[in-house]
């Protein structure tokens, strides 16, 4: 089958290929998963629940009568199991432009669209891209530090962002306390420019440590403002140069001593902000895996977007380096798709995909837009937002529902767990924090389509209408639940034991204070080889030395023991919910098989928000 012929942003880099079934095989869970166990579920669940968009627009995220787990169903066999995990989610959502924010600010309707794209009786959006200053979807042209000169960025301030765009962050915040927002920046300021302007030209060399310090200096302001940022790019679509918007073309290289300038600024600032390369397309694999071997440490994963290449990109930069993070950061749709193209394209092909190849989030473009697709300058983009917005009157439009198909029903936190595709009906399905399965169908085909979904042991049966997107949920019956990702830091205070996998206590064995003795689960005892201070310096210790991995490795399935403390990254942990992240490698604390037997050692591996790498640390 070939790529959907859809185009976005005609004369611009923007060209779009959706990414529908065909080659499934090839692009989708090409990289290896982590299994969790080979148990079959036990969940009581009876009937499923089931939301349903149809191209006819005669069903729009609407809930159908629940169907019910036996042994019937035929067709297309879409086996959900969820002993087989993979990334867990941040997000989904959109940006919330200059554009869509004058365009929600001024309507009358704004409580209800707030309500609707945020709020839980709404779809829930939990995701939000940010431009740092101007994009192209803006009312004019701006950056937080315009004017002259100011190396020292005495003049940097987001005031222009308090009038609208920071109030209603603050709302969707609110509204919604898992949202979780990034930060991309079109164009450093004019002064930092080769072109002397936002328009063309790249950044001065010599100005990395002051780009770097700008930056620091929105993620600052925006944390005092009630906003945490989460993730950082330090250019969006770093090979583009637009003709008459906001770019700037940037070198691997530049980008590369950009960030090495940036994390140390983030850090020193006591900020967790986690540093993305890239933030442009999928045929870009050699500048991201440039960036990445030249900032080690300091990067944290891949923004990527959907104008050129193939999605397959993602898996291919995620296998040559595993701990990194992928997230699906922009991608849109324009006003000559209707609405079955786009539950077919934007759900079917790049929501899915993406996910299915890695990413921890899935980002649309505007949030809302005017009936001319604006405000916007400099581009001829006939782009759609998830709602278009003439004053009072608002519509929201296929991209609404299709997020809200994953929105509404994914929570931050929630594990990408197997499920097959094997015919016209693309598919994929999480595991949320509180154990409920969301298995997420499209039907890629031109008539209806039956499917067959089975979950341990039980089956349902469901017509798909042709062109139709549906969500099924159900309780996942016995689960440990997943940490959600946004809280970071050390891995806190206090003395006590650390408790694990199936009640297990982390044990230094023996109880052999020696250098290289090995880190192990075993059953607690509340001896003081189980007894671990948790360090304002990341360290984790126990019978006066330190939680270290073994030669400072930074491959899967290194072991973790116990040394002479000596202030390096091999020994130090960052807590991320109830994970702890090592320094030197980026790679989670683990339990090996996963076993909970005693005498099981604990290695550093990919994290995967499995149950074998959840941690209770000391209070």
């Amino acid at each position: 089958m070939a790529d959907h012929p859809f185009r976005i942003r005609p004369g611009t880099r923007r060209h779009r290929r959706y990414l529908l079934l065909a080659a499934a095989a090839a692009l989708f869970t090409s990289g290896a998963a982590y299994v969790v166990t080979d148990a079959t579920p036990s969940f009581a669940a009876t009937t499923a629940n089931v939301w349903l968009t149809t191209p006819d627009q005669s069903n729009k995220l609407t809930q159908k009568t629940a169907v019910s787990f036996g042994t019937g169903g035929s067709g297309q066999v879409i086996t959900v199991n969820p002993n087989v995990t993979y990334q867990s989610m941040v997000g989904f959502g959109a940006s919330m432009t200059d554009a869509s924010a004058s365009n929600i600010w001024n309507s009358s309707a704004r409580t209800s669209i707030m309500n609707n794209l945020f709020g839980s009786g709404g779809i829930g959006v939990s995701w939000l891209r940010q431009p740092i200053g101007t994009s192209d979807f803006s009312v004019q042209f701006y950056s937080l530090d315009d004017g002259a000169a100011d190396p020292n960025l005495t003049r940097f301030s987001v005031a222009r962002d308090q009038s609208y765009i920071i109030p209603l962050l603050q709302q969707a915040k609110s509204l919604n306390p898992q949202l979780s927002v990034m930060g991309s920046p079109w164009s450093a300021p004019g002064w930092m420019k080769t072109s002397g302007n936002m328009v063309g030209g790249s950044l001065i060399g010599g100005d990395e440590n002051v780009f770097a310090g700008y930056l620091t200096k929105f993620v600052q302001a925006y944390q005092a403002a009630g906003i945490p940022i989460s993730y950082l790019t330090v250019a969006n679509e770093p090979q583009y140069s637009p003709a008459a918007y906001p770019g700037m073309l940037m070198s691997a290289s530049q980008e590369s001593t950009i960030i090495n300038d940036l994390k140390p600024k983030l850090t020193s600032a006591g900020l967790t902000t986690k540093i993305l390369v890239l933030d442009h397309n999928w045929d870009l694999i050699s500048y991201a895996e440039q960036v990445l071997a030249a900032t080690g440490s300091n990067a944290d994963g891949v923004a990527w977007h959907h104008y050129g290449g193939n999605v397959s990109a993602q898996t291919t930069v995620h296998n040559a380096y595993p701990s990194k993070e992928v997230l699906f950061t922009e991608g849109s749709n324009t006003s000559g798709n209707n609405f079955g193209n786009i539950i077919t394209g934007q759900g079917g092909g790049t929501a899915i995909n993406t996910v299915r190849n890695w990413s921890r989030t899935v980002t649309f473009w505007n949030l809302a837009l005017n009936p001319s697709g604006g405000p916007v300058i400099g581009n001829g983009c006939a782009c759609t937002g998830l709602v278009t917005v003439n004053g009072g009157t608002v519509t929201y439009n296929a991209e609404y529902y299709v997020m809200g198909h994953f929105s509404k029903f994914v929570k931050p936190g929630a594990v990408r767990i197997d499920s097959n595709v094997s015919g016209n009906v693309n598919n994929v399905a999480f595991k949320n924090p509180d154990g409920s399965i969301v298995l997420v169908a499209v039907n890629l085909a031109g008539s209806a389509q039956n499917i067959s979904v089975s979950y341990g042991g039980a089956s349902f049966g469901y017509s798909m209408p042709a062109g139709a997107m549906a969500t099924f949920t159900w309780p996942g019956g016995t689960v440990t639940p997943t940490s959600p990702p946004p809280t970071t830091g050390g891995p806190g205070s206090g003395t006590g034991a650390i408790t694990g996998y199936g009640g297990k206590c982390v044990d230094v064995a023996g109880a052999n204070p020696a250098n290289g003795t090995p880190i192990q689960l075993y059953t607690c005892n509340g001896t003081g080889a189980q007894q671990w201070t948790a360090g304002s310096d990341g360290t984790l210790r126990a019978l006066g030395k330190c939680m270290d991995v073994t030669s400072a490795g930074t491959a899967n399935g290194t072991k973790v023991q116990l040394y002479d403390c000596n202030a390096t990254n091999a020994q130090r942990w960052t807590r991320s919910g109830t994970q702890l992240i090592n320094a030197g490698s980026g790679r989670c604390l683990d339990a090996t098989g996963p076993s909970s037997a005693d005498g099981t050692r604990l290695q550093i591996w990919d994290c995967t928000g499995a149950a074998n790498q959840q941690w209770n640390l000391p209070s």
